[in-house]
């Protein structure tokens, strides 16, 4: 009878320490889980293939792929733990994803997606270089979760995210060329029910409409010619043992200089004012969202960015998974 292999008992340090590479441990053995970063959820065939390679080479042959959207390798022994990252690094790859401070970025396919309303992949991938990449030596109270979606339909489920973004067309309407039809198209093709025509007129419920900007040019009499693009922006989602749907911000963002402003003086927000252990979502209930608007659509906190990133703060970070 074949001897049952005695797994090593890891420090704590050392556990910390590849954890922090993108390496959880395989439960109840030696090997690791490799978290292998997307980027946005999109990589090359030639990647596919190295992490295949990789699979084969260093860990048991199998890939698993996670809620969002990083692709894992089990079975990795310790001792491989480097040459493996050596090796998916010649593919322009790299382990990582784990820690109190901004996650890998989560996006839809918005950008292909014939309900896409913003470019969801070139979006995001800035973002990842910027703030994932950027701030990766920058500890939060707990992780930092960034989700964006490329219309109302929340494919990602953006607003679940300590940060979400969310693709929108505004209706811009010409009420003048409105002709009162018996029949109104848009009417007809709004999901949310927030247009109607009323006394022989059109009229748009904004507290009912969504921006999902499917009624745009669909008048024939052009009444909603056009859209305005933004961004709706939700601050301190969370899904998990509790679960949070963030809360949307005063105003639509409109640009994407905009948008990376207001990511980064969340972050910087977060780091300062939040408790270390609690999320974002927590920052947000404590100093209530009227606070939380002037102060990220206001300058200060940019105008203390370094000040606020040099600071002791976080040390040990509150994030166990």
């Amino acid at each position: 009878m074949a001897e049952a292999k005695q797994v090593v008992k890891r420090s704590p340090e050392e556990l910390r320490r590849v954890k922090a590479l993108g390496f959880l441990v395989n439960k109840g053995t030696d090997n690791f889980n490799a978290r292998v970063i997307t980027v946005n959820g999109k990589i090359t065939a030639a990647q596919q293939q190295r992490i295949a390679e990789a699979a084969e080479k260093f860990g048991n042959g199998t890939i698993t792929f996670t809620s969002r959207l990083t692709i894992e390798v089990p079975g990795v022994p310790f001792d491989e733990i480097e040459n493996f990252r050596t090796y998916i690094a010649e593919a322009g790859l790299e382990t990582g994803g784990t820690g109190s401070k901004v996650r890998p970025v989560v996006s839809c396919k918005g950008t292909t997606c014939q309900f896409g309303l913003v470019d969801t992949f070139g979006v995001s991938e800035e973002l990842h270089h910027k703030f994932y990449k950027g701030y990766n030596d920058v500890k939060t109270p707990h992780k930092f979760k960034i989700g964006i979606g490329g219309c109302p339909n929340n494919c990602v489920k953006p607003d679940l995210n300590d940060l979400g973004i969310i693709g929108q067309l505004e209706p811009v309407l010409d009420l003048d060329e409105c002709m009162g039809c018996k029949v109104c198209q848009p009417e007809n093709i709004c999901p949310m029910n927030a247009i109607s025509v009323v006394d022989g007129v059109m009229e748009l419920d904004k507290e009912l409409c969504n921006n999902c900007g499917l009624c745009v040019e669909k008048c024939p009499f052009d009444v909603i010619p056009e859209g305005n693009r933004g961004y709706k922006v939700t601050v301190g989602g969370r899904w998990g043992k509790i679960g949070e749907r963030g809360k949307p911000l005063s105003k639509l963002v409109r640009t994407e200089e905009e948008l990376n402003d207001i990511v980064e003086k969340t972050i910087l927000l977060y780091r300062e004012q939040g408790i270390t252990g609690e999320r974002l979502g927590q920052t947000v209930e404590r100093l209530g969202m009227d606070n939380i608007n002037e102060q990220l659509f206001g300058d200060e906190l940019m105008e203390r960015k370094q000040e606020i990133i040099d600071a002791e703060l976080h040390t040990e970070g509150g994030a166990t998974c």
